[in-house]
Formats: C-alpha cells, structure tokens, sequence
C-alpha cells in the first residue's frame, strides 16, 4: 500500500510520510472504539463538557502551530488558518455548553391523559469521512456535538492533510477524553469502504464531493446504516437594483476569495439585475484585481494557491471549455504551469447554458457573472442548478428579502451577508448539495436515537 505523504502546495515538497493502518492495526483501533462507548455514553455530560472546553482551550493556547499546520498542508493563508482554528475552538465552548439543553428529554401529553417523553441516546462509533478545504474546522464541527452527544468518533481525513488528522486526534487526547473516543485512522478509500462494514460502525458523516458521497451513502445504505453528507455547491450571489451595490460588490469578492475559493459555501455565481450590473462589476472587478498573492505564510497576502497541483489543473480546464464554448474572460483565466498549484483569480461573464461555468461547481477562484432583467429570472438562474447549499440575497427591502429567501431552493439564504458557518445555525443543503444537518441543535440530535417511552 502507498505510503500517505504531506506535501506543500506552495513549494511541492514532501514534508512528512506516513504509513496507511494495516488491516489488523484497522481492527484494534475500531474494536478499541467501541469498547470506549461502553463507558463514554454513561460519562455524565457535565464531565464531558469540561472535556470538550478544556479541548477549546488547548486549540486556543496552540493556534500558531495548528495554524501552520494547515497553511503547511494544503495552502491556505496564515490570517485564515488562524481565524479556522478560533472557530473550531468556538464549536467546542458551545457544545460545551449547549448539549445538556439539546439532549435533555422532552415531556408530551396525550390526548387521552397518558403521558410520554423523548431521549435522545447516542448511537456508538461514528465514522467521519473529512475533506482537506477546512482541515481542522470541518473535523470539529463534527467531533464537537458528535463527542458531546456520547458517541465515540473515528477520522478517516483527506490523504493530503495527515499531520492535521494527527493533530486533532492529539488534542482529544491532550484535553483529557479517554483512550478510544476520538481516533485518526490513517486509511485510503478502499479500506474505508471496507470500515463501513464492520457492526461497530453505527452512522458516517462525509464531507466532500458529490462522488465519494454517492460511493459512502451507497456503503452506509447497503448495510443499513444513517449517512449525513455535506456535498458540493454552486451558490448564487443574487444582486437586486436596490441593494447596497458597493457593499455587495465588496463582500461578493470575499465571498469568492475566502479559502481561495474552495470552499463549498463560496459564492460562486453572481447574479445581478442589469440596471446595477456595469456599476458592480466595476468594483467587483477593481478589487479583485487588488489583491495581492505570494507565500502563505506571509502574512501581507491574500492568497496563496490551491490544494494540489491537479485541482489547479482541472479547474483551468473547466475555464477553456467554458470560454471555447462562448463565455467571456474579463480577469486571469490564465493557464497554470505545469505541476504548479498557483491560479490566477478568474471572472467569467456572458454565460451560455451548456459549459461548465453554468452547470459544474468550480472549485477554486473563479466568479461567474449573470446579468438578469429582473428578480424573477435572478431567482430562476439561482435554482437553475443541481446544488442547493447556500444563497445569498441583497436588497434594501427586507419584506422583499424573506419572501423569495422562500423561493430559493437551498438549505440556507443570508440575506445582505456572506453565506458562513457558525456553530448556532444548522447547516447543510438539499439536491445534490447532501442531506442531513450539522451544527444548532439539529446537528447534535443527527447521530442520536431519539427514543419515545410511553408512560402507560
């Protein structure tokens, strides 16, 4: 079996390589798991939440390391693997202090006079399959409310951000959770298709494309196991005539630009009613043009490069095929060098139906652009798309505003604001944008059985 290597997209280098678990080490580990539930999931929560904010307090006092960490691993810049790492450390405080509330039993009174109530008991080892875009964040938002819930959780992280999945599992084990609860397993796909398999495995959760999703879902579903997946997106960034067109336009650039782009919520497809179209483009334009690329580590940049040299590729060929087949460069659109992660940010316009600009979610940082006649056909390009994560819709009329957030076909729509996660608000998406919610209440009560006992 290949070995598992670390590679900087920056300079290309092999930073760290690793051994995949044999099949015999894969079987400990998960028997190990499932022996750490028999005594997790009677851990009195209170016991568990010091856990999970002393785990907050050590990502905390350890940012600057974790954040090179991921700034080392998959390129994202320095400023933004710093403000990850917060986030994460902000999941655990509110779980922490949220799950006794999420969990307690809920009382109901029948019609006839007979009572009943609901608790909501964990189900046992959860595997979570993780992609590499927010290496920490999207761990977290899983292990918080999952560990908090009782279950036990196994990692099977993206292959090019080992030292991340290590890292995380080090700081279940450094805070004070015992031995088994929270584990990296360092595995390929094959092996964690086979995991799937095994009865200790009670629920996955997968983050990632639309492929490894449909391939995890089919596994969990072939042996009668719940999947949560959080999928791809291509989430409209709708622009009325009445909005605020400079802070729309200004936050449209960062809505792109966030993660260099790779990120599921980006903003991918501007949607701006023509009376208002030359005037926005113009600034989205100028400030895009604005920013500044070099190292990551640099902490005067706004970018640096994508994941691995492949994804830079792949996306430049969805740009030519996009523009042969009609649509118009108006910034970069260059070809990446050979084996170079580096691309130059992209704004596309005048999009016919059938390249890939209209249809595929381009993963990295390139912005589409529509001009529309009215709100009507904003609202039909914004659903014209097989992905339903998130929206964002500005207008100065918040009446407006709330009536077609009902229209738009997503799991959620910011209105005059750029479409984030944040541990209060559940998130995830609908069509092929997955199924199932993470974070609020709703993503604690995912991997629970919520049991009904009837009190004759």
């Amino acid at each position: 079996m290949n070995k598992i290597q670390s590679i900087n997209p920056w300079t290309g280098e092999v930073t760290k390589e690793f051994e995949p678990l044999s099949l015999r080490e894969i079987e400990i580990k998960t028997e190990a798991a499932a022996k750490s539930f028999e005594s997790w999931k009677n851990t009195p929560i209170s016991e568990r939440a010091g856990l999970m904010k002393k785990a907050g307090e050590i990502l905390r006092k350890n940012k600057e390391a974790y954040a090179r960490l991921i700034t080392l691993e998959m390129g994202k810049i320095i400023r933004e693997s710093r403000a990850e790492i917060e986030k994460c450390a902000w999941a655990c405080e509110y779980y922490a202090e949220n799950a006794a509330e999420f969990l307690s039993s809920e009382k109901i009174s029948l019609p006839d006079g007979k009572k009943a109530k609901i608790l909501h008991q964990p189900l046992g080892a959860i595997l979570a399959v993780m992609p590499w875009n927010f290496p920490f964040w999207q761990v977290f938002r899983f292990a918080a409310p999952t560990l908090m819930a009782g279950n036990v959780g196994i990692l099977k992280h993206a292959s090019n951000v080992p030292q991340c999945a290590l890292a995380i599992e080090s700081v279940f084990r450094e805070a004070g959770f015992p031995e088994g609860v929270f584990q990296s397993f360092l595995i390929d796909s094959k092996a964690t298709l086979a995991l799937l398999e095994r009865d200790e495995i009670k629920a996955v959760s997968l983050t990632g494309s639309e492929k490894a999703g449909a391939a995890v879902a089919s596994a969990a579903g072939k042996n009668i196991k719940k999947s949560l997946l959080e999928l791809g997106g291509s989430d409209p960034f709708i622009v009325l005539a009445d909005a605020d067109i400079e802070k729309a336009a200004e936050t449209a650039v960062k809505g792109r630009m966030v993660n260099f782009g790779q990120s599921c919520i980006a903003a991918k497809r501007f949607i701006i009613e023509e009376s208002v179209f030359e005037p926005f483009l113009e600034i989205f334009k100028e400030k895009m043009g604005l920013l500044k690329g070099g190292d990551p580590m640099d902490e005067t940049v706004d970018f640096a490069c994508m994941a691995r040299p492949d994804l830079a590729a792949e996306l430049y060929e969805q740009v030519k095929k996009s523009v042969d087949l009609g649509a118009k460069v108006l910034l970069g659109g260059l070809k990446p060098k050979e084996g170079s992660s580096e691309f130059s940010p992209t704004i596309l316009t005048d999009i016919p139906e059938n390249p890939p600009a209209f249809s595929e979610e381009l993963f990295g940082p390139v912005a589409i652009l529509f001009k529309v006649k009215n709100t009507a056909e904003a609202i039909k390009i914004a659903n014209s798309t097989e992905f339903g994560l998130g929206a964002s819709l500005w207008t100065k009329d918040a009446e407006k505003a709330e009536i077609l957030a009902v229209e738009i076909e997503s799991g959620a729509v910011f209105i005059n604001s750029m479409v984030a996660s944040q541990p209060a608000l559940p998130f995830g998406g609908i069509k092929k944008s997955g199924f199932g919610r993470e974070l609020g209440r709703q993503g604690i009560l995912e991997f629970v059985n919520t049991k009904t006992v009837y009190l004759g």
